[in-house]
C-alpha cells in the first residue's frame, strides 16, 4: 500500500453527528477533539509522517460566542491532558494560524508544547488555529514585502521555494492527501497553496466517527489513484 507522507484533515460533521443523537453540539465537539488522539496515533502507526488538522478557521469566529468559548475550553484541556503523550510518542507539535485573536492562556501552552516537542522528530502534527489560506498567502506576501525592504531582497531571486518559506508550513512537503470528514466536497479555503496536487477524499461519515479504520479506507483509496501532477501518462501504458 502506498502510503502518502503528509495528510490533511477537515474535521467536518461534529454538529450533525451531535443532533443525530438529539445531543447538543458542544458533545459533538467534544467527541471530535477525543478524536484527535486515537486518528494521530493511527496515521503514526501507518507510516504517516505528517498530519496536518483544521482545528478552528478564520470564518469560524462568526459561529456563537458561547460554542466558541466551549471549543476552546475542550482545546486548552487537550493541549494541557497531550503533553505527555507528544514526548512519549516522539511527536512534533506546530500550531499555525493568527495568534492574535487566540485566548492568551492558550497561546502560552501552545509555546510551551511547541518549544517541549521542538526536537522530537518520528511525526509531526499541525494544528491550524484561527487559520485561513488567504490569510496564510497574504501574510507570505506582507513578511516577503518587508524583508525585501529591510534586507535589500533583490526580487528577482523570489520563486516558488523561495516563497513557501514565508507560508506557515514553511518548507514541509505538500499535502499528498487532503480528506474531508461528512461527505461535503470543498476545501473551505484551508492550506491553499500546499493543496495545488493533493489527492482529494471525501468520506460520508462525521468527524466523531472518523477511526483508524476509516483512515485505512482513505489510504487504500489514496493508493489506487496515479498521481501524474501534470505529465502524460507513460507512452508504454497509452500504446
Amino acid at each position: 500500500m502506498d502510503i502518502p507522507y503528509h495528510v490533511a484533515i477537515i474535521m467536518d460533521g461534529n454538529g450533525r453527528w451531535a443532533r443525530q443523537r438529539n445531543l447538543d453540539r458542544y458533545f459533538g465537539h467534544k467527541e471530535g477533539i477525543k478524536r484527535i488522539k486515537e486518528i494521530v496515533r493511527a496515521a503514526k502507526d501507518l507510516g504517516i509522517k505528517i498530519l496536518t488538522i483544521f482545528a478552528f478557521s478564520t470564518e469560524n469566529w462568526n459561529r456563537p460566542k458561547k460554542e466558541i468559548r466551549f471549543l476552546f475550553s475542550y482545546l486548552n484541556k487537550f493541549l494541557e491532558d497531550y503533553k505527555k503523550e507528544l514526548m512519549k510518542e516522539d511527536i512534533k507539535l506546530n500550531v499555525i494560524g493568527r495568534r492574535d485573536r487566540i485566548p492568551l492562556n492558550i497561546i502560552k501552552k501552545i509555546e510551551k508544547l511547541e518549544k517541549l516537542t521542538d526536537n522530537n522528530k518520528s511525526f509531526i502534527l499541525n494544528v491550524a488555529l484561527d487559520y485561513g489560506g488567504k490569510w496564510d498567502i497574504l501574510n507570505a506576501v506582507n513578511k516577503l514585502m518587508r524583508d525585501i525592504k529591510e534586507k535589500n531582497l533583490s526580487s528577482d531571486n523570489i520563486d516558488e521555494d523561495f516563497f513557501r518559506k514565508y507560508l506557515s508550513l514553511k518548507d514541509l512537503p505538500d499535502v499528498d492527501l487532503l480528506i474531508r470528514t461528512s461527505g461535503e466536497q470543498r476545501i473551505s479555503n484551508f492550506l491553499l497553496w500546499n493543496l495545488a496536487y493533493s489527492e482529494l477524499y471525501f468520506p460520508k461519515v462525521y468527524w466523531p466517527d472518523f477511526d483508524k479504520e476509516e483512515l485505512r479506507k482513505a489510504i487504500e483509496e489514496y493508493s489506487e489513484r496515479e498521481r501524474r501532477f501534470g505529465k502524460i501518462e507513460d507512452e508504454k501504458k497509452d500504446n
